[in-house]
C-alpha cells in the first residue's frame, strides 16, 4: 500500500495541476545558478539565457531518471532535481581560471559524475568522513561565502560602473521586505512562493525605473534546441576535477537527507540499497549536466517540503514536472525574460536564499557536542580557513594556479580542513555508527 502511494497515477488534470505548483516552487532555485555563473563570468546575456535553457532542459532529464528510473539508477520517489548551490563556490573558482571557464566546469562535472556513480555502493563507508561536524562547517561556509555575490547583485552586479547606486540598492530592499512579508503573512501555496513573486515583484518594479531591458526578446525563437556539448568539448584538470568529486560527495549527504526525509513522508522505508540507487541518478545527473552545457544536480528540498504540505506522494507528479522543466528548457524567449531580470532584484531574493542555506549549516552544527573543546577548534579553523578566498582573494596568488580551484573555493578548503581535523582530534567511529549519525543529521538538511 505504500508503495502504491508513490506508484499512484492520478487524474491527468490533476497531474498537471501539481505539476505545475512542483516547478513553480523550484523555479527561482532551478535558475539561479546559471544567473550566477553567466554574471562572476561576465557572459553575454544570449549564453545566460542559453544557460537557464540547458539548465531547465537537463533538470527535467535528472528529474525524470530519480523519479521513474532504471534497473539500479533512480530512488522512484516524488523527487524534483535542480542544481545544487554547494557546487556554485567550486565552479566559480573553476570557471574564473581563464584556461578552463565554462569548458573546465563541464569537464569536472561530468568527471564527477562518473566518480559519484563508481562510488555510490561505498557510501555507507564514504559518510564516516562526513559528521555532522564536518557538514555543517561546509553548508555553513556555502552560505557565508555566497553572501559576496548577494552584495555583488543589490550594488548592480559585478563590474557595474554604476556599482552601489542608491536605486539598486532600493530595488534590492524593496525586494528582500517583500520576501519578508510574505513569509510573515502568507499561507500555503502562496508562501511557498515567496522568492519566485519576489523576483517578480522586483522585476516589475524596475521596469519603470528603466532598470530592465528585454534586448534580444524579439531575436529569440519561440522554440529552440538545446544541443549537447554547444560550447565545445569539456576540458578535463586535475584539480578541478577533484574539487568537483569532494562537492559530489557532500552532495551525497545532502541528497541522503533529502532521500530519507521523503521517504518519512511517503511513508516508503529506504534502505541502503534505494539510497545506492539515488546516488547514482545523482551521479548521472551530473554527467547529463555537464553534456547540456549545465551544471551538477541534487534534489531540492522545496519540493520535499510541498510533498508534505499537499500530502501528495505520487512520484508522476514530480515525473510530469520533469516534463515540463524540458518543454520550459526548449522555449528560448522565456529564457531571455528570465535573463532581463537586473542584478539588483536578485540581490534581495539571494540575501534570503543563501541567508537561508547558512542557517541550515548552524542548525546542523547544533548536533554537534560544544562541550568538547576539539569541536570548537574544528568549527573555528575550518570556517577561518574557508573564508580566505572571501576576504583576501589575493592571499594565495603567488602559488602555482594549477591549485586556483582548490586555494579559491571557500566550500572546498573548509570541506578539506573539517574532515582533516576531525580525523586528528576526533578520530572516526565505527562505520555503522558514523553513518547512522551523519544519515539522522541529514534528515534535518533543507539546502
Amino acid at each position: 500500500m505504500l508503495d502504491s502511494e508513490c506508484d499512484e497515477k492520478l487524474p491527468f488534470g490533476e497531474l498537471i495541476l501539481l505539476a505545475i505548483q512542483h516547478v513553480l516552487i523550484m523555479y527561482a532555485g532551478a535558475i539561479a545558478t546559471p544567473l550566477i555563473i553567466g554574471a562572476v563570468l561576465k557572459l553575454p546575456k544570449d549564453q545566460v539565457a542559453f544557460l537557464i535553457n540547458a539548465d531547465l532542459l537537463a533538470g527535467g532529464l535528472a528529474t525524470l531518471v530519480q523519479t521513474i528510473g532504471f534497473k539500479g539508477v533512480g530512488i522512484r520517489l516524488p523527487i524534483m532535481m535542480g542544481v545544487t548551490f554547494t557546487a556554485l563556490g567550486t565552479m566559480i573558482a573553476i570557471g574564473s581560471n581563464p584556461d578552463l571557464g565554462l569548458l573546465g566546469i563541464y569537464g569536472a562535472t561530468i568527471t564527477a559524475g562518473i566518480f559519484g556513480i563508481l562510488v555510490a555502493p561505498l557510501i555507507g563507508k564514504l559518510l564516516r568522513f562526513f559528521p555532522p561536524i564536518v557538514t555543517g562547517s561546509e553548508i555553513l561556509m556555502v552560505g557565508l561565502s555566497l553572501m559576496g555575490v548577494a552584495a555583488a547583485w543589490s550594488g548592480g552586479g559585478f563590474g557595474n560602473p554604476d556599482f552601489g547606486n542608491p536605486v539598486y540598492l532600493c530595488i534590492a530592499g524593496a525586494v528582500l521586505v517583500f520576501v519578508l512579508l510574505l513569509v510573515k503573512f502568507a499561507r500555503g501555496f502562496v508562501g511557498n512562493l515567496s522568492i519566485l513573486l519576489g523576483l517578480v515583484f522586483g522585476f516589475l518594479l524596475a521596469i519603470p525605473l528603466g532598470q530592465v531591458s528585454l534586448s534580444g526578446l524579439q531575436e529569440a525563437g519561440w522554440i529552440g534546441w538545446v544541443m549537447p556539448l554547444h560550447f565545445g568539448l569539456p576540458k578535463f584538470d586535475l584539480w578541478a576535477t577533484a574539487s568537483m568529486c569532494v562537492v559530489m560527495l557532500v552532495t551525497f549527504v545532502e541528497s541522503a537527507g533529502m532521500f530519507l526525509a521523503i521517504g518519512e513522508i511517503t511513508g516508503k522505508p529506504i534502505t541502503e540499497k534505494e539510497l545506492t540507487r539515488g546516488f547514482r541518478a545523482d551521479g548521472l545527473g551530473n554527467i547529463i549536466g555537464g553534456l547540456f552545457n549545465t551544471f551538477p544536480y541534487t534534489s531540492f528540498a522545496q519540493n520535499v517540503g510541498l510533498v508534505a504540505v499537499t500530502g501528495v506522494k505520487s512520484r508522476w507528479v514530480c515525473a510530469v514536472g520533469g516534463v515540463i522543466l524540458i518543454l520550459l528548457g526548449l522555449v528560448p524567449k522565456l529564457s531571455v525574460i528570465v535573463a532581463s531580470i537586473p542584478p539588483c532584484v536578485l540581490g534581495g531574493a539571494g540575501i534570503v536564499m543563501f541567508g537561508m542555506v547558512a542557517s541550515n549549516g548552524i542548525k546542523t552544527l547544533t548536533k554537534v557536542d560544544f562541550g568538547k573543546t576539539h569541536n570548537l577548534y574544528i568549527v573555528a579553523i575550518s570556517v577561518g580557513v574557508g573564508m580566505i578566498p572571501v576576504v583576501s582573494d589575493k592571499l594565495f596568488a603567488k602559488l602555482p594556479s594549477a591549485l586556483g580551484p582548490i586555494l579559491n573555493s571557500s566550500i572546498l578548503l573548509t570541506a578539506v580542513v573539517a574532515i582533516v581535523l576531525n580525523v586528528i582530534l576526533n578520530g572516526l567511529d565505527t562505520n555503522e555508527e558514523a553513518a547512522r549519525l551523519t544519515l539522522e543529521t541529514a534528515r534535518d538538511l533543507e539546502v
